[in-house]
């Protein structure tokens, strides 16, 4: 079964780990110093947090896949769209390896759809600063190419 994503861009994390889990009545599946993420079962959402981005608010939504065939099908649905998708494999962000497909969205919205492989110790393998991106979870590349990305 597919989940809702959606990420958050926030200025105090510690504030905001402390409305949501107080909003969720939980505290967060994961929590590093710059980012948060509840799993919530009710509503079945992905629900992430950082300060990463160099603007506050919306940073992407998306739909998590709990497997490839998921998210194979998933693509079929973006292609349809007829809008550019970027293709990631093996990718790393948000403490995760992963694989994934981005599209933006009519309003210029990042749509991240994903299937999570594996966790790994770092929010991505490039070295960055929380103001070095426009959006948290761009691809690691030092150029990306796609709008969602800015």
């Amino acid at each position: 079964m597919k989940r809702m994503h959606v990420h958050l861009a926030v200025e105090d994390l510690k504030q905001n780990i402390d409305f949501y889990s107080t909003m969720f009545g939980c505290a967060p599946t994961v929590e590093y110093e710059d980012y948060a993420k509840w799993m919530l079962d009710d509503p079945r959402v992905n629900f992430a947090i950082s300060n990463r981005s160099s603007k506050t608010g919306l940073d992407h939504l998306g739909i998590q896949a709990e497997n490839d065939s998921e998210l194979q099908g998933i693509k079929q649905c973006l292609d349809a769209t007829q809008k550019p998708i970027e293709a990631q494999e093996q990718t790393s962000c948000c403490y995760s390896r992963s694989d994934k497909y981005w599209i933006t969205d009519p309003q210029g919205i990042a749509w991240e759809s994903f299937h999570s492989l594996g966790n790994i110790p770092t929010f991505n393998e490039k070295k960055s600063t929380p103001d070095e991106n426009t959006s948290a979870c761009c691809p690691t590349d030092d150029k990306p190419s796609s709008s969602c990305c800015g």
